[in-house]
């Protein structure tokens, strides 16, 4: 117990020092979130130096090993670490596919000259990466997925089409599924490669959404070269990878279920104002805002607990698809309270009257959560089979 206040005492006077007041900001929005790369998006030049004097202490990614740029933490000094930038409101000094599937990924099936080369570039947020799974006619069937990788030798040539890749076109690498097979069952002969995005072969066109942004990309690949070092696995048994990494995408997801912020109620408060016993004057809002942050509290907590499960080494499983269908229809009603809170100006599209239409943007983008990285009706169809064990139809 001593150890662990001394751990406590001590990670709490380094985030004092070190934690930038403007990081201590709720996240208002997604330029809020550093991504790191070699061109970074910096929406606050003190963005990077957060990230940087975390990733000195192997604190972007407290729980990776040591040995690949992570802070080695687990049980308890890992809760205290959360709990004591909770404390003071520190943001997550970095956001990245490299940490939240990628690395995952590489840490149960790379080899370990593969975990050298990318997790510690991942852990200080200099490579960027994106993940090339699904395409013109293999969404939900990734399975019949085309795009072919040609034997060179001592590499690949890739050729096909990716669609829906976030940030394809700010990615610096991208995690990749290709077909190396065709002569087996359509699940085989698919293979994990990692290759660079910054060369002739690649090319990306933004796809522009009924919100506004462009997230995602079409991805075209035209004699891109990938490394055979690169290969992750064994070739034609990628599968297995894209099936693990995919668990770890959807909890990424869900976690937009569990956005952070200022809480609603105080912000119904300003809008609508509170009756003669000071609570929030309009009762039937009150209601449905009171249950949505008592669900989504439950729904944080148990995340957090199932985290740990699985840092201590049990799977994931079939929870992912419970996390990613739940936290993505709570975003979904978080947003709709956003508009209901908001009234006639929340649905604003344009212009500093309606803040750029940041609420009404931000509850269309919610609508594709629930779509990206399998819909709520496959999880709701993984649930039924491989957690209540129920018949196909």
């Amino acid at each position: 117990m001593t150890d662990l206040n001394a751990f406590r005492q001590e990670t709490r006077e380094w985030l004092e020092a070190n934690c930038p007041d403007s990081m201590r900001e709720p996240v208002r929005s997604f330029e809020d979130y550093y991504m790191g790369g070699r061109n970074p998006e910096i929406a606050h030049p003190e963005q990077k130096l957060w990230c940087d004097r975390m990733a000195e202490r192997g604190w972007t990614v407290p729980h990776w090993p040591k040995e690949y740029g992570g802070g080695g933490l687990a049980g308890d000094e890992l809760r205290i670490l959360r709990e004591e930038m909770a404390r003071i409101s520190a943001r997550r000094p970095l956001d990245s596919f490299g940490i939240s599937m990628l690395g995952p990924a590489l840490l149960e099936f790379g080899s370990e000259e593969q975990k050298r080369e990318h997790l510690p570039p991942i852990c200080r947020g200099e490579i960027r990466w994106c993940q090339g799974y699904s395409e013109p006619n293999a969404g939900s069937d990734l399975a019949s997925l085309q795009t072919r990788a040609e034997d060179k030798g001592d590499h690949y040539l890739i050729n096909g089409q990716k669609v829906w890749t976030s940030y394809a076109d700010k990615a610096d690498w991208i995690f990749c599924l290709v077909r190396t097979d065709n002569s087996g069952p359509k699940h085989d002969g698919i293979s994990f490669v990692l290759f660079d995005m910054d060369q002739p072969g690649v090319t990306t066109r933004p796809i522009r959404l009924i919100s506004g942004a462009s997230p995602f990309c079409e991805t075209f690949f035209d004699d891109a070269r990938a490394e055979k070092r690169n290969l992750v696995g064994e070739a034609g048994k990628g599968w297995t990878i894209a099936k693990y990494l995919l668990t770890h995408e959807r909890e990424m997801i869900s976690g937009f279920g569990t956005a952070t912020g200022r809480p609603l109620g105080e912000q119904a408060m300003d809008f609508i104002g509170a009756d003669s016993d000071g609570r929030l004057g309009n009762s039937s809002l009150r209601q449905a805002i009171a249950q949505y942050q008592l669900d989504a509290r439950c729904f944080a907590r148990t995340m957090a607990r199932v985290g740990d499960e699985v840092k201590a080494g049990q799977g994931l499983g079939a929870a992912s698809s419970i996390f990613k269908y739940y936290g993505t229809e709570l975003n979904k009603r978080r947003n709709e309270l956003n508009l209901a809170v908001g009234g006639e100006p929340a649905l604003g599209w344009d212009g500093d009257a309606y803040h750029g239409g940041q609420t009404a943007r931000a509850w269309l983008r919610s609508k594709g959560n629930s779509i990206e990285g399998g819909t709520s009706e496959v999880q709701l169809n993984i649930v039924a089979k491989r957690v209540l064990g129920l018949p196909d139809a």
